[in-house]
């Protein structure tokens, strides 16, 4: 039995592969896959992919890289350093609302040529003041685990800090120009 008045059934009449593309319309929407508490992912480099604030293409260079996930654009922003990451990420005037932080775990990846690996940044643990360079000088390297932060750090120097405790000075975008004393 149609629960529909007649009125609304000639004005729309029951049609079934209609009804079932409704229905999959709505559940698709209602899916927390798409809705506004979906889990989000990092998205992969390649060859093409360029650095949000300067171009320079991710692939051709060294250390950790960093994606920022904006709630205004369906596609993230790339960054060729995580310093670069924490020092967009870390301003006062950074008001764009942020879905989601991704940043490589340096305890998977080839350092020289960082591919996947990918991790979520406010999870992670990071090292300061290390001897390794990124693709803008020094960098701020990044792990999923505390012991290979502790590892790297011993190996190469620098502090051991977790997301929280990185500061908006700690992200200085000069690529170590300012200690430079050959300039």
């Amino acid at each position: 039995m149609n629960a529909f008045p007649p009125r609304l059934r000639r004005a729309f009449p029951y049609h079934p592969v209609l009804a079932a593309c409704v229905a999959t319309a709505l559940l698709t929407a209602c899916s927390p896959s798409s809705g506004p508490g979906a889990e989000l992912v990092a998205v992969d480099i390649d060859q093409s992919t360029a650095c949000s604030l300067d171009g320079m293409l991710l692939a051709d260079y060294p250390g950790p890289k960093a994606q920022i996930h904006y709630a205004d654009r369906p596609e993230p922003e790339f960054f060729c350093d995580t310093m670069e990451m924490f020092g967009i990420y870390l301003k006062p005037e950074q008001v764009r609302p942020v879905k989601a932080l991704f940043v490589q775990d340096m305890g998977k990846a080839d350092w020289e040529q960082p591919r996947g690996a990918w991790i979520d940044a406010k999870g992670a643990w990071y090292v300061v003041g290390s001897s390794r360079h990124g693709s803008m000088g020094p960098t701020v390297a990044s792990f999923a685990q505390e012991a290979d932060a502790q590892k790297f750090a011993g190996a190469h120097g620098g502090k051991v800090l977790h997301f929280d405790a990185i500061t908006p000075d700690m992200a200085v975008l000069d690529g170590g120009a300012l200690h430079d004393s050959k300039m």
